[in-house]
């Protein structure tokens, strides 16, 4: 399968790069795809170094497959152009996500949704990402009323430089430039991307609305802030859940066992729970804390965290082409 990676030399396209290696993906040729100033250089898959091309070279050379993760605008310019070559295109950005015509998918939980008709596919916010591994198959059994949700999010998802400023804090050098209105060291930011003009974030809003059009279901509310903290690798959130049905808390955690790419680490008498440290580098989703809600009935409080680069990028972007090629969608 001749597979574009474009973006292959940001912080989420290398990782793009290693899950697909990693996961042995049928890629028979790589194309990788940056911008124009880095065009001619090379990029390592396999243990083979592989040249970059241009956006238009790429899509002249008509791959069946093209993950994105290179912006918005540069996914609004070029993916119809590589769709219209009759490429099926993974988009990474937030540009066709809210898009009615174009599919929001997490493979576990509606990659059934898929189709071969589908050349432009969007992959969620990766905040979004693994909250949704958590509510979909507890949405099915205990019906999702509220949702509130805080997230504790890593600078490795405002990219490179963000990482640059928190190290360059870290050793006391003040020549690095900020990407952050204030220090990130020793501090926490509930500043994640823009503010709109009701005064929630961008990533508040992407929290807000994605989970609806995955879940299919648009039935309950649900409410965030979004919060940046000074942590390399890894999203948490905190997140409270009031169903329209009565649960059983050792039902919940069987639920969430049994759910694919999910792994419940909740044994507090051990101190055992989730920390973005430990996920680092993995595929799944971890959950804990898991525990009834003593201020009103029907309402659950959990912890979830997860590798932001991975599962919430790369590795379901990865997941969404494996199923393409699985079910001779491409």
């Amino acid at each position: 399968m001749k597979v574009a990676v474009v973006g292959s030399t940001g912080m989420v396209g290398q990782v793009m790069l290693k899950v697909l290696e990693e996961r042995n993906f049928p890629v028979t040729e790589l194309i990788p795809v940056a911008s124009e100033k880095s065009v001619g250089k090379k990029v390592k898959y396999k243990q083979e170094e592989f040249t970059i091309v241009s956006m238009k070279d790429a899509i002249a050379a008509k791959p069946d497959i093209a993950i994105f993760s290179a912006g918005g605008s540069t996914s609004l310019e070029f993916a119809p152009l590589f769709a219209e070559a009759g490429t099926t295109v993974i988009d990474n950005s937030s540009a066709w996500r809210m898009d009615p015509d174009k599919k929001l998918v997490v493979p576990e939980i509606n990659a059934d949704v898929l189709t071969k008709e589908d050349k432009i596919i969007a992959n969620p916010n990766c905040s979004t990402i693994q909250l949704v591994m958590v509510l979909g198959p507890l949405n099915k059994k205990y019906d999702l009323k509220r949702v509130v949700v805080s997230t504790y999010q890593s600078v490795t998802g405002t990219g490179k430089a963000a990482v640059d400023q928190l190290n360059s804090e870290i050793s006391g050098d003040e020549t690095i430039a900020k990407v952050y209105p204030y220090q990130i060291f020793k501090n926490a930011l509930p500043h994640c991307d823009v503010f709109a003009d009701d005064d929630y974030t961008k990533e508040e809003i992407k929290l807000m609305k994605e989970p609806k059009k995955i879940l299919g279901d648009d039935t309950f509310n649900l409410t965030a802030t979004a919060v940046r903290v000074p942590v390399q690798g890894g999203h948490s959130e905190s997140v409270n859940i009031e169903f329209e049905n009565e649960f059983d808390l050792d039902e919940v955690r069987k639920i969430l066992s049994e759910t694919p790419g999910v792994v419940v680490v909740d044994n507090v008498k051990n101190n055992e729970y989730p920390m973005p440290l430990y996920s680092e580098g993995k595929d799944e989703v971890f959950v804990g804390r898991i525990r009834r809600d003593l201020s009103q009935p029907k309402t659950l409080n959990l912890w979830i965290v997860a590798d932001n680069l991975r599962k919430g990028a790369a590795t379901n972007a990865v997941q969404i082409a494996e199923y393409l090629a699985a079910n001779n969608l491409v």
